[in-house]
C-alpha cells in the first residue's frame, strides 16, 4: 500500500473522496509545474511575445473557463444521475493533457491564444463535473473536513511542484515541464477511470424468463 493511500486510510474518507481528492492533486499538481514558468517560457520562446502577451494569455484562459464552466454546470444539474458528469469529467482531463503536449509546440502568439482558449476548455469541463460529483459523495457529518483535506493537498502540491517546475525548467528546458503537467493530467484521468463503479450505477442484471410447466396435466376419471 503506498503513502498516499495510508494517509487517505488513517483519515478515513470514503472511496469516491479518495479518488477525487488524487486525481486533484495529480492534476493540479502537473499544472503546478507549468504556473512558476509560464511567463519566462512566453517571453523568451514566443516570438514577438511581450509582459502584455503573458496578461492576455491569463486573461483568455480565464474568459474562456469562466464562460464555458455555467452553462455546463446547467446542463449537469439537469441530467439525472452521474454519468454525463464522469463523462464530461474525463474529457475535461484529456483537454488539459493535449494542451499542456501542445504548449510544448507553441512559437507563435497566435498560437498560444489558441491553446489557452482550449486550456481553459478543459478546466471549464473539469471543474464543475469533479464538484457535482465529489459534493454527492462527501461523507456525512464530515463535510468541511472532505474539503478541507482537498484544499489542503492541493496546497502543498503547489508548494512542492513550484519548485520543481522551475528546477525541470532550468536543467531540462521548458518541454519537459509541459510534457510532465500533460503526463500527470492523463494520470488523473486514469484515477478516474480507476473508479466508474463507484460513481456509476451498476447495469441491472437481467430477469431469466420464466419457465412455464407445459407438462400436460392428467384428467382425474
Amino acid at each position: 500500500m503506498n503513502l498516499p493511500t495510508k494517509l487517505f486510510n488513517a483519515f478515513k474518507v470514503n472511496r469516491v473522496v479518495k479518488y477525487f481528492v488524487l486525481s486533484d492533486l495529480v492534476l493540479f499538481s502537473g499544472w503546478g509545474l507549468v504556473s512558476p514558468v509560464f511567463s519566462v517560457f512566453v517571453i523568451e520562446e514566443v516570438h514577438d511575445a511581450t509582459l502584455l502577451t503573458v496578461g492576455i494569455s491569463a486573461s483568455i484562459y480565464w474568459l474562456a473557463r469562466s464562460l464555458i464552466q455555467m452553462p455546463v454546470a446547467n446542463m449537469l444539474d439537469k441530467t439525472k444521475g452521474e454519468r454525463d458528469d464522469f463523462n464530461v469529467l474525463v474529457w475535461g482531463l484529456i483537454l488539459a493533457s493535449v494542451s499542456a503536449f501542445i504548449l510544448s509546440t507553441v512559437e507563435s502568439v497566435r498560437a498560444l491564444y489558441l491553446v489557452q482558449i482550449l486550456h481553459g476548455v478543459a478546466f471549464g469541463l473539469y471543474s464543475p463535473s469533479w464538484s457535482a460529483i465529489f459534493s454527492r459523495h462527501l461523507d456525512k457529518n464530515r463535510i468541511a473536513f472532505d474539503w478541507s483535506l482537498n484544499s489542503t493537498t492541493l496546497g502543498l502540491a503547489s508548494g512542492v511542484t513550484g519548485f520543481l517546475g522551475g528546477y525541470l525548467a532550468v536543467n531540462f528546458g521548458f518541454d519537459a515541464v509541459f510534457v510532465g503537467a500533460g503526463i500527470m493530467s492523463l494520470v488523473a484521468a486514469f484515477l478516474i477511470f480507476s473508479a466508474p463503479e463507484l460513481i456509476l450505477p451498476k447495469p441491472l442484471k437481467p430477469i431469466p424468463p420464466v419457465r412455464l410447466d407445459h407438462t400436460p396435466r392428467t384428467t382425474p376419471h
